[in-house]
C-alpha cells in the first residue's frame, strides 16, 4: 500500500507542497524528470513531491509513478540528505507501453528546521516573534496568559498557554534555542535555570541590563552550577552594536543574534550531491527507435 488513512494524492502542486513541508519540518523526495528518450508520459522538467504518507503532483502516474514512490519512500526511511538518478524504461518490464525511458532525479530533502522556545507574550515578544515568524524556524511561544496572544499567527508558531511556563522546557527538542524575556524576574531566573540544567541548549538569550545579569550568573554559582554551565547564559540578549530601548529595536537586535546562531549550526550540514560528470553519466538514455509508440497515457 503506497499510502497510509487517505489515496495520499493531494490537489496542491509541488512547489506549494515543499514549502508546506517545510513549515512543518517534514521530510520529503523532490523528484525531477531530467531526460526522456521517445514517447514518454510528461515532459523533461517535471516534478512531484513525495511524502512517508502523501503525493503532491505527478509525473504522469502509472507503473513509472508507482515505481518512483516506492524508490522515493525507501529514500525517505534513511533519513540522509542525498541526491539520486535513476533510468526507466517504459517497457514491457515496467508495464507501460510508451516506449520510451526517462531518467529521474530524486532529491531527499531532510528538513531541519531549529526550534525556538520564546517565554514571553510581552511587547518585545509580540515584535520578536513576527519577525522570527518569516525566518526557517519551529516557533514555541510560551506565555501563563492565554489573553495576549494574538488571533492568529504564523503557520510556524504553536502558542503554548502554560501555567507554568518551565514545564514547557523539558518538552523542547533537542538543540533547542530559547529566549526568555517575561513580565517576571523571578520566573526569568527559574527558566534560566531549567534550561541550564537541561545540558543541551544550542542558545539561551536572556533579556534585562547587566546589573540583572550579574545577579543571575552569582545566583547561579551559588546554586552550584559550573563556570561552563553558567555561561550557556547569553545576557544581555542580542547584538551589542543594535542599539535601541523600544520592542522592534530590542526584537531586531535579539533575532539578528538568534540567525547568526542558526546559520552557524546550517553549514555544518552539507548534503551529498551529484558531480556534473556524475549527472551527464547517470542521465544518458538509450536511443529510442522512431517508430516507437506514440501513446501518451499509461
Amino acid at each position: 500500500m503506497l499510502n497510509k488513512d487517505t489515496a495520499g494524492f493531494h490537489p496542491q502542486s509541488w512547489s506549494e507542497a515543499v514549502h508546506q513541508l517545510t513549515q512543518a519540518s517534514e521530510n520529503y523526495v523532490l523528484v525531477t524528470i531530467l531526460g526522456t528518450a521517445g514517447s514518454t508520459p510528461r515532459a523533461n522538467g517535471t516534478k512531484m513531491v513525495i511524502t512517508a504518507s502523501d503525493i503532491y503532483d505527478t509525473i504522469g502516474g502509472g507503473h513509472l509513478e508507482f515505481k518512483v514512490i516506492e524508490k522515493a519512500r525507501q529514500l525517505l526511511t534513511e533519513s540522509k540528505a542525498v541526491q539520486q538518478v535513476e533510468n526507466f524504461p517504459l517497457a514491457a518490464k515496467l508495464g507501460q507501453c510508451c516506449g520510451g525511458s526517462v531518467a529521474v532525479l530524486f532529491e531527499m530533502m531532510v528538513v531541519q528546521q531549529p526550534t525556538i522556545q520564546v517565554h514571553g507574550a510581552g511587547h518585545v515578544g509580540h515584535a520578536l516573534v513576527q519577525i522570527l515568524s518569516q525566518l526557517p524556524l519551529r516557533i514555541q511561544w510560551v506565555d501563563s496568559r492565554v489573553d495576549l496572544f494574538p488571533e492568529q499567527v504564523a503557520s510556524n508558531v504553536d502558542c503554548i498557554a502554560e501555567p507554568y511556563p518551565e514545564d514547557a522546557v523539558k518538552d523542547a527538542p533537542e538543540n533547542s534555542l530559547f529566549i526568555v524575556l517575561t513580565h517576571n524576574h523571578q520566573l526569568d531566573f527559574t527558566l534560566t535555570e531549567k534550561i541550564i540544567a537541561r545540558g543541551d541548549a544550542a542558545y539561551l538569550g536572556v533579556i534585562g541590563s547587566d546589573t540583572k545579569a550579574k545577579r543571575f550568573r552569582m545566583r547561579l554559582e551559588h546554586k552550584g552550577y559550573s563556570q561552563a554551565q553558567v555561561d550557556q547564559m547569553t545576557s544581555p540578549v542580542g547584538l551589542a552594536e543594535v542599539g535601541g530601548k523600544l520592542p522592534m529595536e530590542v526584537a531586531v537586535s535579539i533575532a539578528g543574534q538568534v540567525i547568526s546562531i542558526y546559520q552557524q549550526g546550517a553549514t555544518k550540514q552539507k548534503r551529498a550531491g551529484l558531480s556534473w560528470k556524475q549527472l551527464q553519466n547517470e542521465i544518458a538514455l538509450p536511443d529510442v527507435a522512431e517508430h516507437a509508440p506514440s501513446e501518451t497515457e499509461n
